[in-house]
């Protein structure tokens, strides 16, 4: 339903789904969006939106790689640090991505590892995207930093697009909307080439016609299965 309200306004592209394991006492900027609480839940749920969403000539993109449900600080705001030690994130956070590797488009998150890297959050840091990311995960799909406005990164807009390039990002996602740095971000970006246009290329290659639906049919069912409590 999701893909087929996108679709009709030429939207191709949606930021689902979610691969995050909430932690308690964690912060609740993930809150209700996680799919579960345990990876395996997780991962089962997201794939089956991913499948949704191409079902429906939609590319998904998973997020929030390597994983932002054990964060002490809601990123729009500021910089959250995780402290888990490296065994705990593998076998946790990092562990819901690892079945979801073959999606066609990732996001990474603006979290701080420091069993990892004790500086730099995942979008900005190659020893996270290279050891984690395209390493212990596998994920190879054409990825993208969350969004750069956002009050996690520091430094000037240009110079946190420029960081997230030289980390191994492929694209630099921006989404406040203000013309200034938007401008700064493209002046950074450059054409893809590389891996970067291969991996582009391979996402736009599985994008299908949308499959048919009963749209009515399909609100009436969700509307009785949140009703009785299934869904």
């Amino acid at each position: 339903m999701i893909a087929a309200d996108l679709i009709e306004l030429g939207i191709t592209v949606d930021c689902l789904p979610l691969a995050d394991v909430p932690v308690r006492g964690a912060d609740q900027v993930i809150g209700n969006r996680a799919y579960g609480e345990t990876p395996d839940q997780v991962a089962a749920i997201a794939a089956a939106v991913a499948e949704g969403l191409m079902a429906g000539g939609v590319l998904p993109v998973l997020k929030h790689i390597p994983g932002h449900g054990r964060a002490n600080a809601d990123s729009h705001e500021k910089l959250p640090v995780v402290h888990a030690d490296r065994a705990t994130l593998e076998a946790t956070d990092f562990a819901a991505f690892r079945p979801l590797k073959r999606i066609p488009l990732g996001m990474t998150a603006h979290v701080v590892f420091t069993a990892i890297d004790p500086v730099r959050p995942a979008t900005t840091s190659a020893t996270i995207i290279g050891e984690v990311i395209r390493g212990f995960i596998g994920f190879d799909g054409l990825m993208m930093g969350d969004d750069v406005s956002m009050g996690a990164l520091s430094g000037g807009i240009a110079e946190r697009a420029r960081a997230s390039l030289a980390a191994g990002c492929d694209l630099v996602l921006h989404c406040n909307g203000k013309m200034d740095e938007m401008r700064a971000v493209a002046s950074e970006a450059p054409e893809l080439s590389g891996d970067a246009k291969r991996r582009a290329d391979a996402a736009l290659a599985v994008r299908k016609s949308p499959a048919g639906i009963d749209l009515a049919a399909a609100r009436s069912e969700f509307a009785a299965m949140m009703t009785s409590g299934t869904a």
